[in-house]
């Protein structure tokens, strides 16, 4: 553990000082290449105006180098490898494809991956908001939002053990450790295997990312309802509304834009979702989804390079749109698009 602290912190110090090293160099050099003291005006100029055109380049080009090796290439290489065989050596064409769309754990990891769909993004907005609204109204608001906001800061696997606790399952007639079953047990019912129930497990383990995510849907969307004008909410009270009319009708439109990039942000995590039913179920008792499918056929037993790569191009597509629309939505909150 101590050796791990101290990795730990030497790779932070190291990465956030390599940081600040690098653009504080950079500046630097720019300096020295153009000076823009100690020369005469006009060439002080030329030399200001070149470094306002290198600048920014500095800056972005070691992000867009990153953006290249880890993101551009992989996309790429991917794409060629879903038209090869399990080696990654001979060309099979579409054959991964036509397995994809013929192979029933597949078809079961799309419908579960429709369910979180359906479930999650809605139910983290929809909490989002009413929290959000809820704790503007009370005097401890800012510590109630805190703790929601405090799961956020916990990672996939941290959260998903702590939720074991919580769904854990001893046989009857023991002592119930499950903070579930202990309940269950208590008011004279039948403790359950939770994550093992087909279909219903689907729901158990949205349930740990609804609790991840409904802080990040509370912040985003309290900030923009604290950009709501105040005219407009008294001139709804003036004219009669009532607290429910005024949130539906006046609050929700307003916001509109925002609520449906948190909803669409909360939609490409879920077709990304993998951590949580790995560490949970592994994808058994039929709670398998896509990515955790693609891990599956990638790296265990044996590899399958071909089908790993023909699921992850799979739900690369499916991301892709969803994400475009996202960042024109966004834009056009921040006023730079029509």
């Amino acid at each position: 553990m101590t050796a791990q602290i101290l990795s730990a912190i030497f790779t932070v110090i190291v990465g956030v000082g390599g940081c600040v090293a690098y653009f504080w160099g950079a500046n630097k050099l720019l300096d020295v290449v153009f000076p823009s003291r100690g020369v005469s005006g006009t060439a002080a100029v030329d030399n200001l105006r070149r470094q306002g055109m290198i600048r920014p380049w500095l800056f972005v080009g070691p992000a867009l180098l990153i953006v290249t090796v880890y993101l551009i290439y992989p996309v790429i290489d991917t794409l060629r490898l879903s038209f090869m065989d399990r080696t990654g050596q001979n060309v099979v064409g579409l054959a991964n494809y036509s397995w994809a769309f013929g192979d029933r754990e597949f078809r079961n990891s799309i419908f579960n991956n429709l369910l979180w769909l359906i479930v999650v993004p809605a139910a983290c907005t929809f909490l989002g908001l009413i929290i959000a609204v809820l704790t503007d109204k009370i005097w401890w608001g800012n510590i109630a939002k805190s703790l929601v906001f405090m799961p956020l800061a916990i990672s996939f696997v941290g959260a998903s053990v702590i939720w074991k606790f919580v769904y854990e399952y001893r046989a009857e007639g023991q002592t119930q450790i499950g903070i579930l079953n202990a309940v269950v047990q208590y008011f004279g019912g039948t403790p359950q295997v939770w994550i093992s129930t087909p279909f219903w497990n689907n729901f158990f383990l949205m349930v740990i990312l609804i609790w991840i995510q409904t802080g990040f849907a509370m912040v985003i969307l309290s900030s923009a309802l604290r950009g709501i004008p105040e005219e407009t909410i008294e001139a709804a009270v003036i004219d009669g509304a009532n607290p429910f009319q005024i949130f539906w009708k006046i609050m929700v439109p307003q916001i509109w834009g925002t609520i449906a990039v948190v909803w669409t942000t909360i939609t490409i995590l879920v077709l990304k979702v993998f951590d949580i039913v790995l560490t949970m179920t592994n994808g058994q008792w039929n709670s398998q989804v896509l990515a955790n499918l693609m891990f599956d056929w990638m790296f265990r037993g044996g590899g399958d390079f071909g089908r790993g790569a023909a699921i992850a191009v799979i739900i690369m597509l499916a991301v892709v749109p969803i994400m475009v629309w996202n960042i024109r939505q966004a834009n056009r909150e921040g006023g730079g698009g029509h």
